[in-house]
Formats: structure tokens, C-alpha cells, sequence
């Protein structure tokens, strides 16, 4: 089972921030999903930014979530940015 998210931090360019409960740190973009469904709510910058922890993972107020294991996945994990 791949960590959980443990902290999440909104940043520019639809980009999240998130501390996994291994310790470890990731950055997710999450540019590719503003145009599919319920996910377009997220191209306003103020509700993008209203995303909170939820039960291991992230969600907007609006019940959109990602599933936790993408989320590990798919970061780039911030001790490979160089």
C-alpha cells in the first residue's frame, strides 16, 4: 500500500504540494484535469485553493477527490527536483 496524503499546500499553476505519510514530499499537477467533468470547478483559483486533507487523500468542498495512490505515483517527488 503506497502512502497516504498527510498535508497538502496549494501552489501556482494548479499545482499541489503534498506530505505524505512516509515523510516523503511530492509535487502533483493537476493542469491535465480541468477540462473533464467535475473536475473543470477546479480552473477557479479560489476553489482550487479551498482543497483539504480527507481520509488519506485530498478533496475540494465540492467532493472532488483523487485517489491516493495517483497521488504518490504521479509527484515528482521534491528530493528528485533538482
Amino acid at each position: 500500500m503506497n502512502p497516504r496524503i498527510k498535508e497538502v499546500i496549494p501552489i501556482e499553476g494548479y499545482k499541489l504540494i503534498l506530505t505524505f505519510t512516509n515523510g516523503e514530499k511530492g509535487i502533483y499537477d493537476c493542469k491535465h484535469l480541468l477540462d473533464f467533468g467535475v473536475f473543470k470547478e477546479l480552473k477557479n483559483k479560489q476553489y482550487f485553493n479551498k482543497v483539504k486533507t480527507c481520509h488519506g487523500t485530498i478533496a475540494w468542498p465540492h467532493d472532488q477527490d483523487i485517489c491516493p495512490d495517483t497521488l504518490y505515483i504521479e509527484s515528482e517527488k521534491m528530493n528528485d527536483i533538482r
